[in-house]
């Protein structure tokens, strides 16, 4: 067993690799919102301890707003837990940009993982709204050890990776993601997006290999693909 969680990473796709299904041609039976209720309805079938997204995603949920903290004092570091029961809503928040307007998003308790150099103000604030969080150690804020910092302190086994290519690519360079769920919506987007996983300009060409593990067809010509993530060893 590792000392960080098993990652999942849980994607939507047109057959051109594109994120946005508002963006999507439609499939002859105009079948677009099944391909959702199919997404949401693996995501609870998954059933997993944490699901995880960056800070543009979390930003569309979290609704908030800057305000002055009331707290008095330094904030704690380099964690503070507002309660240690999932699942938890995690987000990846490098800057220290997001703003809750609660303490839960979809009814989880939000967690953020924030960079080294996160001044103590957004701490502060986050204190006040209930909101846990984990500051990297490191300047380079290396995922390995805060995700494996995640099961040491929150006891999670299992993260569902919902975020956009950069997040992906990221876990996916880092030998983070141990499979991938993709819903192929029968659809094209054509459009210059965000595609599911992003290399950062260097590729992942030697770094990982997939298998597949089942293939299911859904409602609408879509598909259910799950593929094994392991390392390329060639």
């Amino acid at each position: 067993m590792t000392d960080r969680p098993h990652i999942v990473c849980l994607m939507t796709s047109s057959l051109d690799g594109r994120l946005h299904p508002s963006r999507y041609t439609r499939s002859p039976d105009g079948s677009t919102e099944d391909w959702s209720a199919a997404y949401e309805a693996l995501h609870d079938e998954l059933a997993a301890d944490a699901w995880l997204v960056g800070r543009a995603t979390m930003a569309e949920m979290a609704k908030g707003e800057a305000h002055p903290p009331t707290h008095a004092g330094s904030p704690p570091r380099p964690m503070h837990l507002a309660g240690t029961k999932g699942p938890f809503a995690i987000a990846i928040d490098r800057s220290g940009k997001l703003h809750f307007a609660e303490s839960r998003v979809g009814g989880d308790p939000v967690v953020v993982l924030l960079g080294h150099d996160v001044p103590d103000t957004h701490l502060a604030e986050l204190l006040d709204d209930g909101v846990s969080y984990i500051v990297a150690e490191d300047a380079a804020m290396a995922l390995p050890p805060l995700m494996a910092t995640l099961r040491r302190v929150l006891g999670i086994e299992t993260i569902l990776l919902e975020g956009g290519g950069t997040i992906n690519g990221a876990f996916l360079s880092a030998g983070l993601v141990d499979e991938f769920y993709v819903i192929l919506a029968p659809a094209l987007d054509g459009s210059p997006s965000t595609a599911i996983v992003d290399g950062g300009g260097v590729g992942l060409k030697g770094k990982v290999t997939l298998s597949l593990l089942d293939c299911d067809r859904l409602g609408g010509g879509a598909l259910r693909l799950r593929y094994a993530v392991a390392p390329d060893t060639a």
